[in-house]
């Protein structure tokens, strides 16, 4: 064997591992099976390469391996097409870790569009999720829906669609969101019972809601907290609320930009929230009667600062809204809150919030309804002009894993 043979044996290994392999799959008759198969037998570490083309499915497909990549040609080339799927589970299931979704499109689904569960290491690049026929209840509720999952990357996303929220992060730890856009969904992105995101350079535009963060009761992980949305643009969500009845986001009011609801140490700055008919910036408390004893209904630590804001107020869909918007001289201000600041524990025991609502760009409109519950009817609308800029400290910024980063990149 010549001399630079055997060096180029020796060091082979270093550069890529022998075992990583491309798994190709090309649109046909098969694909289905094909599509399936390839996720079943892909080991870590492999591709799983989806030529350009349409993919007629009729059932859900999952991957449960470790350390794959799924990709495609591109969102508008790869399109996973759901529309004669039967069941109504998601389009593609991931319940792994160490896994770059990237350039392609799922269509239709019958659930959610994209779900990981329990990934510890899951990337959503540059895809495409959207139900083509227009905004019904029928839609699947999710677009990319991370759930119970850690080191969580959105990027490069676009969601149109959705009956609930187009980009949902749910029960999850170390969140990014960014360079993406949820248009025409109910609620545009969501940040749900998680710890730590940071939620930037968006676009959230005609959707009934723009960015909501909420903390929900009775969920394994709860006490949702740490969360910044900055550089987004919050636009024109006027959108007629189309989500399913009894889902939590049939509440959210046509006209809504940002929605916090009953989670703490949330900052809102260095957004355009522009021509939102409701209010650009939303505080409150989860309303609704409750069992569980450790859940804190209130909106704790917000702080909101930095924003620019122009259009928004003059057509709010929320109880009482018209209303109050004439009590204040017809247009609402930038941002609002519910003025609730107390509640009552499982049990009988009164509770009260433990940190302040600061807004230091904006008046403050305080609905003054003190203990959760209350109808808007009963509301004392009074305006408080900007605040002195919070001491509340921000969040720390989202560091992903740098494997993660460079991978998603590559």
């Amino acid at each position: 064997m010549k001399l630079t043979a055997l060096l180029l044996l020796t060091t082979l290994p270093l550069a890529a591992p022998l075992t990583a392999r491309t798994i190709s799959v090309a649109p046909g008759a098969n694909a289905q099976e094909a599509l399936q198969t390839a996720l079943i037998e892909a080991a870590p570490g492999d591709t799983v390469q989806f030529a350009a083309g349409r993919y007629p499915l009729t059932g859900g497909v999952s991957l449960d391996v470790k350390g794959v990549t799924v990709a495609g040609a591109g969102p508008d080339k790869t399109i996973l097409d759901f529309t004669e799927q039967k069941g109504e589970g998601e389009g593609l299931l991931i319940t792994s870790s160490d896994v770059l979704l990237r350039d392609f499109a799922v269509e239709n689904a019958k659930g959610n569009g994209i779900k990981s569960k329990g990934s510890d290491g899951i990337s959503f690049v540059n895809l495409r999720v959207e139900w083509t026929g227009g905004p019904k209840s029928t839609n699947g509720a999710y677009g990319v829906y991370p759930v119970s999952s850690k080191h969580v990357l959105i990027d490069k996303v676009y969601v149109k669609g959705a009956s609930d929220a187009g980009i949902y992060v749910g029960q999850s730890q170390q969140i990014v969101v960014r360079n993406s856009k949820a248009e025409g969904n109910v609620a545009g992105i969501e940040i749900e019972n998680s710890y730590n995101a940071d939620v930037h350079n968006n676009v959230a535009t005609g959707n009934t809601g723009g960015i909501l963060v909420f903390d929900l009761p009775d969920l394994p992980q709860q006490g949702g907290h740490s969360i910044r949305l900055f550089k987004n643009q919050v636009v024109a969500n006027n959108h007629p609320n189309f989500a399913a009845p009894g889902n939590i986001v049939a509440g959210v009011p046509s006209g809504t930009g940002v929605m916090v609801m009953a989670n703490r140490n949330v900052h809102v700055f260095d957004n355009d929230i522009k021509n939102n008919g409701g209010n650009a910036v939303m505080i409150v408390a989860y309303r609704s009667g409750f069992t569980d004893k450790a859940y804190n209904p209130l909106p704790r630590a917000i702080a909101v600062h930095g924003n620019r804001y122009a259009g928004n107020g003059a057509t709010p869909a929320f109880e009482g809204g018209p209303q109050i918007a004439a009590a204040v001289g017809g247009t609402l201000p930038a941002a609002m809150w519910d003025g609730v600041t107390a509640f009552t524990v499982p049990g009988g025991v009164a509770t009260t919030a433990d940190g302040g609502i600061f807004v230091s760009d904006a008046p403050l409109l305080n609905l003054n309804l003190k203990t959760q519950g209350t109808p808007a009817s009963a509301a004392q609308p009074t305006i408080t002009p900007p605040q002195a800029k919070s001491t509340l400290a921000q969040p720390a910024v989202v560091v992903l894993p740098a494997a993660q980063e460079a991978r998603a990149k590559s």
